[in-house]
C-alpha cells in the first residue's frame, strides 16, 4: 500500500439534491453542478466505475493488498501477558541482585526515578527462582519455564525492552497501538489495514482472553482507532455461541436472513453510491461476515476434533476456556487465513505473592505457548507465522508487599518472539547488573513496532493514514526496525 494513496473522508455528507431553504451539500454540488472530477477520483478510489455515478458493486475492503516489500512474515500470533510478568524471575537472571537482598538500592540508580506505588529507596528483592542455560544457544530461562526451554533454539530473547508508561492501561495500548492515550489504532488494525484478510469466513483480526480478568485497557487494545471499523479486532468467547448474537434468533431461518440481508446490501450500496463513505463499506462487510462466521465460529471453536496427541500437547481440554484452548485456536485461525490473533492473559500483576502467583501462571501458559512454537513448525506454518510473547513492562528489582512483590518498572523487561523472519536461538540486549536500566542494545516499544511491520512488508514510516489534517502511523515519529533480530 503507498503512502501517497489518498484517503477518503470518514465523515459522511449528504448528497441527496437539496430542496429549497435547505443547506446545499459539498459532495452534492461537486457531483450534480457540473465539477465531476471529484466523484470520478471518488469512485475510483472505490474500485467502482464512476459512468453514471449508479450504486457501485461493492469492493470488499479486507481482500489481501500487496505491502511495501516482500515480508517475512504473513500473519501474527500475540501472546500478550497483561499485567506484566517479571523478567527478573524468568528471563534475566541476575546474580548481583541476590547479593543485594534486602539492602537498599545505589543513590545513583535512583535518580530521577519514579516508581507506580513503592517508594523507590524500598530495599532489593533477589531472584525467588534458579536459571540454567538450555539448547545449542545456550540462552538462560528460570526453572519455571521448562517447556520453553524444550523451544529454546527456535525463539529470539529480548532482553532489554523499554516503554513510556508504567500503569497498566496506559502500558497496554502504548504496546498495542504506540500511544498511552486512547483512540489510536492497534497493531493488529495496522496489519489488516496494510495487508487485508486471507479468511473468507472469519474476521481478519481475532482476540481471545483468559487469566484472572481482562486487560486493563480493555478494548482500545485492539480498536481500530480512526481506521474504518472494518479493521478493529473481533473478540471470540469460549463455548458453543464465540460471538454473541451471531445466531439466528427463534423464527427466522438462513433463508429469510439471506433475504433480508440482500435487502439491506442493497440499500447500502444505494448509500455508499451517494456518500462514498467508507463506514458503509464496513458495514455491508460486517453483516456478510456475521452470516458466513453463523457456520464457521462453531466449526472453528470445536477442538475436539484434534487429534488426541495435539490435545495433550498443548494441554488443551475441549470445553473448557484456558489459555491453552486458545492457543491451540490461534493455530487452526492462522491456518484459515485469519491475519492477526491475539491473546490477552491478564493474571501477572503481582505486587504481592510473587513465588506463587508466578508459579500458577508459568503452569497456566508455559506448555501451550511452547506447544505453539511446536506445532506451527511441524505444519510448516512458523516459517512465516510472527508470534511475539510478552506485557506490557516489567518489575522493580525493589520489592514490594512485604518480602514477596514487585512493582511496575518500565526501564528493562523482557519479551521473546519466534518465527516470520525472527533469528532464531538469539539472545538481544541486557540490563545493568540489577535489572533495572536496559543498558545494551536498547529496543523501546516503537522499535518493536517498526520491526513488526518490516517484518510483515511494511516501511513503518510510509504504513499512514491521513486523520484531522495529518498522516498518522503506528511508530508516530519514532522507532527503528531491530536488525539484530532478523534472520
Amino acid at each position: 500500500m503507498r503512502s501517497d494513496m489518498p484517503q477518503l473522508s470518514s465523515r459522511p455528507a449528504d448528497v441527496t439534491s437539496p430542496g429549497l431553504g435547505q443547506e446545499i451539500a459539498r459532495r452534492w454540488f461537486l457531483q450534480d453542478c457540473g465539477v465531476g472530477l471529484a466523484s470520478a477520483a471518488l469512485y475510483s478510489l472505490l474500485g467502482v466505475p464512476a459512468a453514471g455515478i449508479a450504486a457501485p458493486a461493492v469492493v470488499n475492503p479486507m481482500l489481501p493488498k500487496v505491502p511495501h516489500f516482500a515480508p517475512k512474515a504473513k500473519r501474527v500470533i500475540f501472546l500478550f501477558m497483561a499485567g506484566a510478568p517479571s523478567h527478573l524471575e524468568l528471563f534475566d537472571n541476575k546474580p548481583e541482585l541476590t547479593k543485594w537482598d534486602g539492602k537498599l538500592p545505589p543513590a545513583e540508580l535512583l535518580k530521577g526515578y519514579r516508581a507506580a506505588f513503592i517508594n523507590p529507596n524500598s530495599t532489593l528483592l533477589g531472584p525467588k527462582f534458579k536459571f540454567a542455560k538450555h539448547g545449542k544457544c545456550g540462552a538462560e530461562l528460570s526453572e519455571l519455564l521448562p517447556h520453553l526451554a524444550t523451544v529454546v533454539d527456535d525463539i529470539a530473547i529480548v532482553k532489554s525492552m523499554a516503554t513510556d508508561a508504567f500503569n497498566h492501561a496506559p502500558g497496554q495500548i502504548m504496546m498495542n497501538t504506540g500511544a498511552q492515550q486512547f483512540g489510536r489504532p492497534s497493531m493488529g488494525a495496522w496489519s489488516l489495514y496494510g495487508l487485508g484478510s486471507e479468511a473468507q469466513d472469519l474476521p481478519g483480526f481475532v482476540v481471545f482472553s483468559s487469566g484472572k480478568k481482562g486487560p486493563s485497557g480493555g478494548s482500545s487494545n485492539w480498536g481500530c482507532g480512526f481506521l474504518p471499523t472494518v479493521y478493529q479486532g473481533v473478540l471470540f468467547r469460549s463455548g458453543n455461541e464465540p460471538v454473541l448474537y451471531l445466531s439466528n434468533p427463534r423464527g427466522i431461518d438462513n433463508e429469510i436472513q439471506r433475504e433480508s440481508l440482500d435487502t439491506l446490501r442493497q440499500l447500502n450500496e444505494t448509500r455508499l453510491g451517494a456518500t462514498g463513505d467508507p463506514e458503509i463499506a464496513a458495514r455491508i462487510h460486517s453483516f456478510e461476515m456475521a452470516f458466513k462466521m453463523q457456520s464457521s465460529a462453531p466449526d472453528l471453536m470445536n477442538i475436539s476434533n484434534e487429534p488426541k496427541h495435539i490435545l495433550d500437547l498443548y494441554g488443551a481440554v475441549p470445553g473448557q476456556s484456558s489459555f491453552a484452548n486458545n492457543c491451540l485456536l490461534a493455530r487452526r485461525l492462522v491456518e484459515r487465513g485469519v491475519r492477526f490473533v491475539q491473546l490477552f492473559h491478564e493474571a501477572w500483576d503481582h505486587h504481592g505473592g510473587l513465588v506463587s502467583g508466578l508459579k500458577n501462571e508459568c503452569k497456566n501458559t508455559d506448555q501451550a505457548a511452547a506447544a505453539l512454537i511446536k506445532d506451527l513448525k511441524q505444519r510448516g506454518l512458523l516459517e512465516d507465522t510472527l508470534v511475539i510473547w510478552g506485557g506490557e513492562f516489567g518489575r522493580t528489582p525493589m520489592v514490594q508487599g512485604g518480602n514477596d512483590g514487585r512493582d511496575h518498572h518500565p526501564n528493562a523487561f523482557s519479551m521473546w518472539m519466534a518465527g516470520g523472519g525472527i533469528k532464531p536461538g538469539t539472545t538481544l540486549g541486557a540490563t545493568d547488573e540489577f535489572g533495572f536500566n536496559a543498558v545494551q542494545d536498547r529496543v523501546h516499544v516503537h522499535d518493536l513496532h517498526a520491526t513488526i511491520l518490516h517484518l510483515l512488508g511494511f516501511d513503518h514510516e510510509r504504513l499512514t493514514y491521513r486523520f484531522q489534517g495529518r498522516d498518522f502511523r503506528l511508530t508516530d515519529v519514532h522507532g527503528r526496525v531491530v536488525k539484530e533480530l532478523l534472520a
